[in-house]
């Protein structure tokens, strides 16, 4: 009938053979077929690098990738997943580098520029396979057999067109800008690359003499970064706040802001012979000290300005100079910072820039041949010997290091390509604002005040495997943007001959030159003004531009696909980590505002970050990264999964630990799978098939019709949950019902699958949890894509072979609102929950739950009908429970003053306080405070009022009672326990046993035994008192008594020693 189901929580062997059925079956393909002509429901995958293996923050990303296709999918959508791969860019390029033993561009370049973007194509599928194994563990479905590749020309192509409409607004210009650089490297980096690698760093930073001329006094002027002052051409003071001129402890007169005397000259004072740190000469605004001239801290720089015949070394004024730190005043070098920059361009400062590409002093300086940072503590050296170092503080602060090689970058002027991103400011703040951001406060916070203070984008990169940046320049001055191959055909008199040249060489299309270095760089044009040759400029671009360009560039358009593209832009849904949110997530919508002006996505899903179960992050350093291949194998993709669901909100760091996934696995997935073998167990030994009966609603019991109604009402919220990207809502929904349906409609309907023959109750029973399991593993499916598909499989497949081939190519199930009943599922509530009360009052009382009680009295908002005391009581093993509207005969309440509140308030009343409180009568009281909200005394005409924050508040016990309450319900055990409740209490312990030994002994749920009893006079009497129940209960044909056989075991039973045997009854 049904396959039998193994218990054992071997999930992970399961899951390969289903994603194997799922390989030969082609159901992801036939998924997307069946949903040809329906609406769209558009995902964009962000591309992955197939050169770095995936981590376990991919999981993360992959299943929430997955789960919300599937689900849409299981809607109605067509939802089109292509995969994508990002290719291009340094990474590549660096682990090359390092594969051939290169270190450099000089050294790159002595390779050759061919071979070496030779081997960058090959590299870059190095972990192809693995991330393809990887996702299909996972079970990510995606489009994978046609990705589209950042390097295909046709990709490129599109990225020109795009390059071609941002030259044509105007907004792609070529500027002298200070950029965050990496020497290693030899790149600028956009300003969302920089935002992904600040360190916390400890250096020396200096305050500096700065003479002033004509006057014995010197300028105090601070700078983190020493290594610029040989570049230093002046100073800068903010021209509004107060400066001072004052004689020091030290002998010097210096020059700084009032406001940071103390601070920085305070610990010149000697307080043992009463002499101030300094006395204040002067003071004067920052704007009298423009213009006012000092002398060279080094002379290295002197020549130059001479040569550029431009003015330097005399104080500007600039608005940016704070009195948070420092000294208020700041030394300038206009190459090497963005604010210096501009106060250079305002003051036509001379431009000196003693620093090489590969971030090394110059022969200029004293210091030739030394990287920047290194040369730090010699330029402090040699200004200590001179006498111009005041101070070097040591500092602690954030600083940027390159995100791909871990080199500090350095802010360094360059000539760069650049997107005029502020031009279009507005326009990226109105489509961010149409965007679903989850959570809103990243899309209005994070990336909202990013977009606010948008940075031009710095989009070349002096590199060779990149996307080529499409501009030719001539010499005499013209530049052109190439839009497309055809206009570069058409313009070029050489095309053809660098197809020859190259032919062996290039890939794709032959009689077409690839669109890479070196083979476009040999391609000139002809110059429409001047009629010489134009050559491409060495730029490649940023590959962030690459991944942002996927909407378009992954269907070539605008050169094809014109209609496919409109149909699937902007996309319905996207998601990835937080650390996307200056990456891809930005460059997306600044790409797709520059073309389209609209935004390229509706909803998006930010995720946090995976890390280790202390919350620290992960990284192999550290030697506390989790290996996502060990994690699969170990717990399973669908445990894995379901952890990432119902863990915390998406956003939120995950603590990823192998406790927390089992957990997780144990409560849902076993408690739904145990749910489902149950079911498989006792069908197979009915030969019940479900195909042949229908579930008649009219004639189920209370109990199926309540089951059906959390289903339905659980269908109703996980859907609604899903449509509305929340996931842990819809994950902790799916796991209460697959609770309720073990641990309270099963075990309260379990005798009713023992029945025997095939009675109406039977069919019901068998009709509901069979409707419940199937229409449950359906809901969960885009969850957990494995195991619901083992379910459906045998509970559906198996016995009805025109049902859909596999769970994903059924339809998310239909809720039935007919089926839902909220006053029935609000009266089970109370029932479970006078249950939970029933049982921490046994606890208390110390009372086991097999022990049977006489009676159970309940106050509650309303009582409940006879059926569900009936339920009651037979979870508590409680002859009757009553209702009833006052419990004061069995509890009482004792009331103490809260000091903390009543001290400060009453102090001097304490005493009569305590007294009063002891004298009341406590259920009055309690109704008093319950009504009026406090209550009231007068001690000798002072009024003391007390609200229950003032009181502690216990429940006093009756002898012979044991209560619990709530603020709706109170339960009250009686606890007196009879002779004949104590033997029935007796009588089902040997029941116990007998059926732990049933299990022990490995026998079959429907096997019958003969059990043996021996060793106590006193159980042997109460056995056979008991005969004919407890054959009934553990399926026994015969009991002896004083005789021994079989399976057998000692126990002691309230304080009486036993053995007891069971022995299988062979037909």
């Amino acid at each position: 009938m049904y396959k039998k189901v193994s218990t054992d929580m071997n999930f992970v062997g399961r899951e390969k053979e289903v994603e194997a059925f799922w390989k030969e079956h082609d159901i992801f393909q036939k998924s997307m077929e069946e949903k040809e002509g329906c609406p769209e429901y558009t995902f964009y995958d962000g591309p992955p690098t197939a050169n770095g293996k995936p981590h376990i923050g991919h999981v993360l990303t992959r299943v929430i990738k997955d789960m919300i296709p599937r689900y849409r999918t299981m809607k109605g959508y067509k939802v089109p997943r292509k995969a994508g791969w990002d290719t291009h860019g340094l990474p590549v390029e660096l682990e090359v580098e390092k594969l051939l033993g290169l270190d450099g561009k000089d050294q790159i370049e002595g390779y050759g520029l061919e071979p070496f973007i030779d081997k960058c194509k090959e590299s870059v599928w190095k972990y192809k396979g693995m991330w393809e194994d990887f996702s299909s563990t996972v079970g990510f479905w995606a489009d994978m057999d046609n990705p589209y590749v950042t390097y295909h020309d046709d990709y490129i192509e599109s990225e020109w067109w795009a390059l071609k409409q941002i030259w044509d607004k105007g907004l792609l210009y070529k500027g002298f800008k200070i950029v965050p650089y990496c020497p290693r490297c030899g790149t600028p980096l956009s300003s969302h690359e920089v935002a992904q690698g600040y360190k916390d760093v400890k250096e020396k930073s200096a305050i500096a003499r700065f003479k002033v001329k004509g006057e014995d006094a010197y300028f105090l002027a601070w700078t983190t970064t020493p290594w610029t002052l040989p570049s230093n051409v002046a100073l800068c003071v903010n021209p509004k706040e107060t400066y001072a001129k004052v004689k020091a402890a030290d002998g010097y007169t210096y020059y700084m802001a009032e406001a940071l005397l103390d601070t920085v000259l305070g610990k010149l004072a000697d307080k043992e012979n009463g002499t101030p740190a300094y006395e204040i000469l002067e003071t004067y605004t920052g704007k009298d000290l423009e213009y006012k001239e000092y002398e060279p801290l080094f002379d290295c720089a002197v020549e130059i300005c001479e040569k550029q015949h431009k003015k330097a070394y005399f104080v500007t004024c600039a608005d940016y100079v704070t009195l948070t730190d420092g000294t208020g005043v700041v030394h300038i070098a206009p190459a090497f910072g963005e604010d210096d920059a501009q106060v250079g361009r305002r003051y036509d400062l001379p431009f000196v820039q003693l620093v090489d590409a590969k971030g090394d002093m110059t022969k200029e300086t004293p210091y030739a041949g030394v990287f920047v940072k290194k040369a730090d503590p010699m330029v402090l050296k040699d200004l200590k010997e001179k006498g111009l170092l005041f101070e070097a503080p040591a500092l602690e602060h954030s600083y940027p290091f390159c995100w791909r090689c871990d080199t500090p970058l350095i802010y360094y002027a360059r000539e760069s390509w650049f997107i005029k991103m502020t031009a279009v400011k507005d326009d990226l703040i109105r489509n961010n604002n149409k965007i679903n951001w989850i959570p809103e406060s990243i899309g209005k916070g994070r990336f909202g005040d990013w977009l606010e203070n948008v940075q031009d984008w710095g989009i070349s990169r002096n590199r060779y495997w990149g996307t080529p940046l499409p501009v030719w320049q001539c010499e005499c001055g013209k530049m052109h943007c190439i839009g497309s191959r055809e206009e570069l055909k058409k313009m070029s008199p050489n095309y053809q001959d660098v197809v020859k040249k190259y032919s062996k060489e290039m890939d794709g299309d032959k009689g077409e030159v690839e669109l890479h270095r070196p083979f476009i760089d040999d391609v000139v044009i002809t110059c429409p003004d001047c009629g010489k040759e134009m050559h491409r400029v060495p730029e490649v671009i940023d590959c962030w531009f690459d991944s942002g360009a996927m909407p378009f560039a992954q269907h070539h358009y605008p050169f094809e696909n014109q209609e496919l593209f409109h149909k699937q832009f902007p996309a319905q849904f996207i998601s990835e980590a937080v650390d996307q949110t200056r990456g891809w997530f930005y460059s997306l919508l600044a790409e797709s505002t520059l073309l389209f002006n609209e935004p390229p996505y509706q909803n998006v899903i930010v995720l946090g970050h995976v890390q280790d179960e202390n919350g620290q992050k992960m990284s192999k350093s550290k030697g506390n990264a989790v290996d996502p291949f060990d994690a699969l194998k170990t717990y399973g993709a669908d445990a894995i999964r379901w952890y990432f669901y119902i863990n915390s909100a998406p956003w939120l760091p995950n603590r990823f630990h192998g406790k927390a996934v089992m957990e997780g696995q144990r409560k849902f997935m076993g408690t739904l799978w145990n749910t489902y073998a149950f079911f498989v167990l006792y069908a197979n030994i009915d030969n019940f098939d479900a195909t042949k009966y229908t579930l008649e609603y009219d004639k189920l019991p209370v109990m199926d019709k309540w089951l059906l109604s959390k289903l339905n009402s659980t269908v109703k919220a996980v859907d609604d949950d899903l449509a509305n990207y929340r996931i842990p809502e819809a994950a902790r929904a799916l796991q209460e019902f697959v609770d309720d349906m073990s641990n309270w409609y099963v075990r309260r309907s379990r005798e009713r699958f023992w029945a025997k023959g095939m009675e109406q109750d039977k069919i019901n029973a068998y009709m509901t949890l069979y409707t419940a399991l199937v229409t449950i593993s359906k809901a969960a499916a885009p969850m957990i894509p494995f195991m619901t598909e083992e379910i459906y499989q045998n509970l559906v497949r198996s016995i009805d072979k025109t049902a859909p081939e596999s769970i994903h190519l059924c339809d998310f199930p239909t809720v039935d609102e007919a089926h839902i009943d909220a006053e029935l599922e609000a009266k089970m509530d109370e029932v479970l929950k006078i249950v939970v009360m029933g049982r921490a009052a046994r606890n208390t009382a110390n009372i086991k739950n097999r022990q049977p009680i006489a009676k159970m009295f309940v106050k509650a908002p309303e009582k409940l009908p006879e059926f569900y005391q009936e339920i009651i009581e037979d979870e508590l093993n409680v002859k009757s429970v009553e209702f009833t509207d006052d419990v004061r005969s069995f509890t009482s309440y004792t009331f103490k003053p809260q000091l903390k509140t009543v001290g400060p308030k009453y102090g001097k009343q304490l005493g009569n306080i305590k007294k009063a409180l002891t004298e009341l009568d406590g259920n009055a009281a309690m109704d008093t405070l319950n009504e009026k909200g406090a209550l009231t005394f007068n001690f000798d005409g002072n009024e003391v009022v007390l609200t229950k924050d003032d009181l502690l508040i216990d429940m006093a016990q009756t002898e012979g009672y044991v209560s619990e309450a709530d603020n709706t319900v109170t339960v009250v055990l009686d606890t007196t326990l009879t002779p004949e409740l104590l033997e029935e209490g007796f009588y089902r312990e040997i029941v116990s046993k007998i059926q732990t030994m049933r299990k022990e002994a490995g026998f079959e749920v429907m096997d019958h035994i003969y059990v043996y009893a021996d060793k106590n006079e006193k159980i042997a009497d109460l056995i056979k008192k008991y005969a004919d129940e407890l054959k009934s209960e553990v399926m026994a044909d015969n009991i002896m008594l004083g005789e021994m056989a079989g399976y057998t075991k000692e126990w002691n039973i309230n304080g009486e020693d036993v053995v007891f045997g069971v022995v299988k009854v062979t037909k």
